[in-house]
């Protein structure tokens, strides 16, 4: 062994032992390929010794249902999307661990912090000291990874992957089935590692089922493996119809004047820098509200007429209140390699919030909601101002508009996509 690699193990140690365990830890910024630039997260302040007076560890029993251990490219704390609306609904029947990218750092010696959420599920993140190559990386993740499964007591297990890069070091253990939530096309974004296609494709020979976060990524993988379902996004309908009733303004929004055409999510690359310009140079007097982090992009190249207005990053509680207020929904999306297969969440919220909605030409928006009559499509700059004009004259409930939109979204929520999901994963599980 190494020198180097002996000084690794000698560190990963340090994860079972007491000392360390006691130790709280802040997050460093986000080290993500997904987001070159994104904002500082801190972890739960949570101990992981098993005499954690708050959390105690337990070994399950022979009758509950297997843990389901998740490896994911995106930070729990980060934006409530896909795979906390799936998991926070998985942790009400079995244990979920949550495992992120690990992050690094000057002074990290190799440890896992492990916080519990309010939801149940446990959010692992690995810290390691930054300068390893990427074979010593997954050393070090393989060898932290069997030090929490011993702690944790996790025997029966489902792996359920977001990141195929996990593979590296995951693909010795023996899960009693895998999935892969196949949420974006992740390959197309920008700083994918070059290994991710190949990558993919090992867990696609591996994984016993395969979910997609769309049709149009259904359509691209359905040939690539005998067991691949579309689960397109979902709605908490009634956390966002609050939209409807809310009256007051967020204090960050309440002087911004109308009208108003708003956007949230994450602002990357995907962005259509150029449009969103375009239609605030073409309406002066109308104002653009943008909620959402900056990531992987400089924030130095968007817009900033006096009438685009950056709140910042919300909380998923928070976001009716800010719906409320606007009087037209954007989907502002460019179209390019890394929106080819998007799926956005965020439309059927949108709908729910009762509010009308624009969208560039994304495949998984233009079908079923263009199609529908449930969203207006436009592209260019005079499209999209002309389509949005028409929708704040419109009246949605004599247009008979918004009574569609219920009707549609009456059978879609994430309750019904994770039985369905829990359905298929149980018969991986039992085959």
């Amino acid at each position: 062994m190494s020198p180097h690699k002996a000084q690794i193990k000698n560190d990963i140690s340090n994860v079972v032992s007491g000392e360390k365990r006691e130790a709280l830890a802040q997050q460093d910024e986000v080290q993500l390929y997904m987001q070159a630039e994104s904002p500082s997260i801190p972890t739960s302040k949570l101990k992981i010794d098993s005499s954690n007076k708050h959390f105690k560890v337990v070994a399950p029993s022979l009758t509950e249902p297997p843990d389901l251990v998740c490896l994911s490219h995106l930070r729990w704390d980060f934006v409530y999307q896909r795979p906390q609306h799936l998991l926070s609904r998985c942790a009400k029947e079995r244990r979920v661990f949550f495992i992120e990218e690990p992050i690094f750092s000057s002074d990290s010696s190799g440890r896992l912090d492990i916080g519990r959420r309010e939801s149940g599920v446990w959010v692992v993140v690995p810290h390691l000291k930054e300068g390893l190559s990427q074979s010593e990386v997954n050393t070090a993740l393989q060898m932290l990874l069997g030090e929490l499964f011993a702690e944790r007591q996790i025997g029966q297990y489902i792996f359920w992957y977001y990141t195929p890069m996990a593979m590296a070091f995951t693909r010795h253990l023996k899960p009693l089935a895998i999935v892969y939530d196949c949420m974006d096309e992740l390959s197309a974004f920008n700083g994918a590692p070059p290994a991710m296609r190949e990558s993919e494709a090992e867990l696609l020979k591996r994984a016993d089922i395969v979910f997609t976060g769309g049709q149009s990524l259904y359509e691209a993988k359905r040939d690539r493996h005998p067991n691949v379902y579309a689960f397109p996004s979902s709605i908490e309908k009634a956390h966002f119809a609050q939209a409807r009733n809310f009256t007051a303004d967020p204090a960050d929004q309440a002087d911004i004047p109308h009208p108003r055409l708003g956007f949230f999510g994450v602002i990357d690359e995907r962005m259509d820098i150029e449009l969103l310009g375009g239609i605030a140079a073409a309406r002066p007097d109308w104002h653009l509200v943008i909620i959402g982090p900056v990531v992987k992009i400089d924030p130095a190249i968007l817009p900033r007429p006096q009438n685009i207005h950056y709140l910042g990053g919300k909380s998923y509680k928070e976001l009716p209140a800010y719906l409320a207020g606007w009087d037209v929904a954007m989907l502002p999306f460019a179209r390019n390699s890394s929106t080819r297969f998007i799926s956005p969440t965020k439309t059927p919220e949108y709908l729910a919030a009762g509010k009308p909605v624009v969208s560039t030409s994304i495949r998984d928006v233009v079908r079923p909601y263009g199609e529908n009559g449930l969203v207006r499509i436009a592209d260019t700059v005079a499209d999209f101002v002309a389509a949005a004009e028409t929708a704040l004259n419109e009246n949605p409930h004599q247009s008979g508009w918004l009574l569609s939109v219920d009707t549609f979204l009456a059978q879609n929520s994430w309750d019904r996509t994770w039985d369905r999901m829990t359905e298929l994963m149980q018969s991986a599980v039992t085959k």
